[in-house]
């Protein structure tokens, strides 16, 4: 009798601790806030970005969770305009009540979401800003860019170290900007590195930013007749000026440096053979000196995404570095056990943090301790085509030493092919002047596929 009370008693028990189970609410989430470009100039970038963001929110999530409880994304689309910034992270931490802010894409974006920040005590890893933190000195601040701890002169140092050591030496340089916070900063840059190296500066001007045409920019630009033009814009405008030199004939010896857009397989898709001799700056690439550990795994989860997302479909720029920004995140919880923002901030100082995109160490106002910002040749370019943009003897890196991948083709005229237009345009583009048509004035696409390294394929229009 005693032992059927014993068993009666234990069924009980079991079939009470299987409905606690059942019904115990499950963890509530580790919420994350941004606001990132999902419309407006910066649109194509942001989403690319935030692709790579939900790539590490499913991985993390696939294995585990953080601190037992799932990770989540809240974001809103900042529409590219500064001015949304502040009203977003607002929300996000009084409406929203997120545990956790990182910033958008751009600049312009983070330094208006910096304040916000700053105010609510709030760590911010920012995503590809240029010396944000520069004036604010905020210490729970983290940079998400290879510039280094000199923020401003790494966007364009590569490019003056590239033309220093040209035989004969250029001479003179021009400075064209966009009047906002990445150009001003860019800009800055430019100048002290020209001044360094003892080059004369013969232009130095900035242009608004809802600039269309360029003709009268860079006509001035070439009446100036510089060696060096230094381009630091973002992309609707790296994209007008490219042409626009075209249209006009100018071709310096050395062009490029800072200019946004240009790392978008995308945009490299649009302008095709006007990319040919341009040397600027790239994040990464997945050339054999940069293929750091899980980076070519993320990119084959990332490239199979793409095609139904419409992002970029190769992600070589903005998706690994979504989620490497993320990962720095993830180490920093799962180290300190904690989502406190002053106990991460003090744990990212402290340490060396690992992602996709190589070891990181931050120091002053939050930026890397060494710069990583490659100079990069775009040449051999034919035509439209996607397929050449996966060869990196096409996108050859310059600079720094330890990613180099070949050499300088110097001046710029000798990277050009010979043939049709004054920057050597052909293949599909218009015969005049080697401007590019729009994608809609092809007579139609075509489907193309690309095997990747797990032998699946990745396919894309054009």
């Amino acid at each position: 009798m005693t032992m059927r009370r014993h068993q009666f008693v234990l069924i009980i028990v079991l079939l009470l601790r299987s409905t606690w189970a059942t019904s115990a609410p499950a963890a509530e989430p580790i919420t994350i806030g941004l606001g990132i470009a999902q419309s407006g100039q910066l649109a194509a970038n942001g989403k690319a970005a935030l692709a790579g963001m939900k790539i590490w929110e499913d991985d993390v999530n696939a294995k585990g969770n953080l601190l037992g409880r799932p990770a989540k994304l809240v974001y809103y689309d900042d529409q590219s305009n500064p001015a949304n910034v502040p009203a977003l992270y607002t929300k996000l931490l009084e409406v929203d009540k997120v545990d956790l802010i990182v910033s958008g894409y751009a600049t312009n974006m983070i330094a208006a979401a910096l304040p916000v920040a700053i105010q609510k005590k709030k760590l911010l890893i920012g995503l590809f800003g240029t010396a944000v933190n520069s004036e604010f000195h905020y210490p729970d601040y983290f940079s998400m860019n290879v510039n280094g701890p000199d923020a401003k002169r790494a966007v364009t140092a590569g490019l003056f170290d590239i033309a220093a050591a040209q035989t004969p030496r250029p001479q003179t340089v021009a400075i064209l900007a966009v009047d906002a916070e990445f150009g001003r900063n860019a800009s800055d840059g430019a100048r002290e590195n020209a001044n360094a190296k003892g080059f004369k500066i013969a232009y130095d001007r900035t242009y608004p930013p809802n600039t269309t045409d360029f003709s009268p920019i860079v006509r001035a630009v070439q009446a100036a007749n510089p060696d060096i033009v230094v381009i630091c814009s973002y992309p609707l405008d790296s994209v007008g000026t490219l042409r626009t030199f075209s249209e006009i004939g100018f071709q310096p010896k050395l062009l490029g440096g800072a200019m946004v857009g240009l790392q978008s397989s995308n945009l490299k898709v649009q302008l095709g053979p006007l990319l040919n001799g341009v040397v600027n700056y790239e994040s990464w690439l997945p050339g054999k000196t940069m293929q750091f550990p899980g980076v070519l795994e993320f990119l084959s989860k990332y490239q199979t995404r793409a095609v139904s997302q419409g992002t970029d479909p190769l992600g070589y720029n903005m998706p690994p570095w979504g989620y490497a920004d993320l990962q720095i995140l993830e180490e920093a919880i799962r180290a300190t056990n904690s989502i406190d923002d002053a106990k991460l901030a003090a744990y990212l100082h402290a340490n060396t943090m690992h992602t996709i995109v190589r070891n990181i160490a931050f120091g002053a106002d939050g930026e890397w301790t060494e710069s990583r910002m490659l100079q990069v040749q775009y040449r051999n370019i034919h035509g439209n085509g996607l397929v050449q943009f996966t060869d990196m003897d096409n996108q050859v890196i310059l600079t720094p030493a330890q990613f180099k991948t070949g050499e300088t083709i110097y001046p710029m005229a000798d990277a050009r092919p010979q043939l049709a237009g004054p920057l050597g345009c052909h293949g599909r583009s218009k015969a005049i002047h080697g401007v590019l048509p729009a994608p809609n004035e092809f007579p139609g696409r075509l489907t193309r596929s690309l095997p990747r390294r797990d032998g699946s394929r990745i396919h894309w229009e054009e």
